[in-house]
């Protein structure tokens, strides 16, 4: 007869794997591992490893065109590695199928730089649009849930304004708003201060940093804007032609000698306000 694998070791050896495994570091919420990816045979990513805990907020810097929006697009299924592993709570994104990623996608939100809002509704059914597309909600429920998000950031008195004829940090805000409807675990900003004044990049930073504090995102947000990063991040992934050149705390890399960090920091150093209340009503004119 066939020994059961149960008993194919002494119950000392059993007991002491079982402590191991019950011992065993968390894995990461989020986890890219030596994640690589090419366009018409140009290296973007080469080899990029980082991670993110539950509840923390990553902030991905560097140039433009080093792949940091690539990465978030990895996450989101909407782009396959070419080599390397993607994982979201255990779950390994590269083989998964199309219904899978729908699932992930459940969990994992993005607000894209442009808002990706649609032009032809107005801001109010721009929040209602993922309510209904998810279902199991009465329309009553519905129009609750939207007044509550619109006045989370802001934008109450736009409700039934177009997109068109917002500012961008309004479309912005209400890009958040729209995101949050979908009850995401994750979110990820896409250069949320791309086009918007230094004061409207401030206002922006309080609303994430609050939505973070008030519901206990994982954020992820990509930025080429250190004060903006100074402000949100628990983590820094800076990318450095396609490569991760630095990963680690945000203290870590502020006093990291690396001469591209250097050359970075200095060329971003800018001024911001330093005392700057989060007055809704200066977002009308973002």
């Amino acid at each position: 007869m066939f020994k059961s694998l149960s008993n194919s070791e002494p119950p000392e050896t059993q007991t002491a794997r079982g402590m191991e495994q019950k011992n065993a570091p968390a894995e990461p919420f989020i986890a890219f591992r030596h994640v690589g990816i090419s366009f018409d045979g140009r290296s973007v990513l080469e080899n990029v490893s980082f991670s993110v805990e539950r509840g923390q907020t990553l902030c991905i810097l560097g140039r433009s065109g080093v792949g940091k929006s690539v990465s978030l697009r990895m996450l989101m299924g909407f782009l396959k590695p070419d080599t390397g592993s993607i994982r979201v709570d255990g779950h390994e994104l590269t083989s998964l199928n199309e219904e899978g990623l729908r699932e992930i996608r459940k969990r994992v939100t993005m607000v894209f730089q442009n808002g990706a809002l649609f032009d032809s509704l107005s801001v109010r059914e721009n929040v209602a649009f993922p309510l209904r597309e998810r279902g199991g909600m009465s329309e009553e429920a519905i129009q609750a849930e939207v007044d509550r998000l619109i006045g989370l950031v802001g934008a109450e008195d736009v409700a039934a304004d177009l997109p068109a004829s917002l500012s961008t940090g309004r479309r912005r805000a209400v890009a958040i708003a729209r995101a949050l409807a979908a009850k995401p675990e994750v979110v990820l900003y896409d250069e949320p201060t791309t086009m918007v004044d230094p004061i409207i990049a401030r206002l922006l930073g309080d609303l994430i940093e609050g939505l973070k504090q008030q519901l206990g995102f994982t954020s992820i947000v990509v930025t080429h804007d250190m004060r903006f990063a100074e402000r949100l991040a628990d983590q820094v992934l800076f990318l450095h032609l396609g490569q991760a050149q630095s990963f680690g705390t945000l203290k870590a890399f502020l006093a990291s000698s690396d001469p591209h960090i250097q050359q970075f920091l200095t060329l971003d150093a800018y001024s911001l306000p330093s005392e700057l209340d989060f007055d809704r009503s200066v977002m009308k004119h973002g």
